[in-house]
């Protein structure tokens, strides 16, 4: 795969906001999406920072610095399958197209559910940062769920998508892969993770 379709930390946001704007799904919403949590685990972070006297937000701290770099690499992973996603789509007619379609489309729903594994462990640091974090910083606090409920949303709407579309290119006898399975089992607890985030954000916008 063309190393363009990464999303390379180094490029500047107004470079990786153009390559969003172009017809190539290399980032599209699925990275999207990673960066939109990698950007809560970041404000998260910031709050913990705020919180210096409390040890559980200083301990906070550590796993929300790993958990962006985990988002931002499942963001750049997210690019590569949807650019693999769109070849297959675009490939001629012919015996091949439904094997190569449905192939890609169970490598997407895996980054897809790559990125809901991220965001279900950021929202369990986001209602720990909710309950110890300085209360000054609670703007920024629901602005960081706000974009942890619109991450997660992303990638099941993202999952989904590459499940019915992987399932509708599926020959006759064909089992539902293991991987595609496990993909799929995942909606519903992204779905309850999203609700929660934005609980979070809710609560606190008050």
């Amino acid at each position: 795969m063309d190393d363009d379709a990464r999303i390379h930390p180094s490029i500047s946001l107004e470079d990786w906001l153009d390559r969003l704007a172009q017809p190539t799904g290399a980032p599209g919403g699925g990275a999207a999406s990673g960066i939109m949590m990698a950007t809560a685990a970041s404000l998260l972070h910031m709050v913990a920072a705020y919180t210096p006297d409390d040890e559980r937000a200083v301990a906070a701290g550590g796993r929300l610095r790993r958990l962006r770099d985990d988002a931002v690499d499942a963001a750049q992973a997210d690019g590569v399958r949807s650019a693999e996603l769109g070849a297959a789509l675009a490939h001629e007619e012919d015996d091949d197209r439904d094997r190569l379609v449905r192939e890609a489309a169970i490598a997407a729903a895996g980054t897809s559910q790559r990125l809901g594994d991220v965001g279900m462990r950021l929202v369990d640091e986001l209602h720990l940062i909710a309950g110890v974090g300085n209360p000054n910083l609670s703007a920024d606090l629901v602005v960081a769920a706000e974009a942890l409920a619109a991450g997660l949303g992303g990638a099941l709407t993202n999952l989904r998508a590459c499940v019915d579309l992987a399932e509708s290119h599926a020959g006759a006898g064909d089992e539902m892969p293991r991987r595609l399975a496990d993909a799929a089992a995942s909606d519903p607890l992204i779905a309850a993770a999203r609700a929660a985030a934005a609980e979070v954000a809710a609560e606190h916008a008050d």
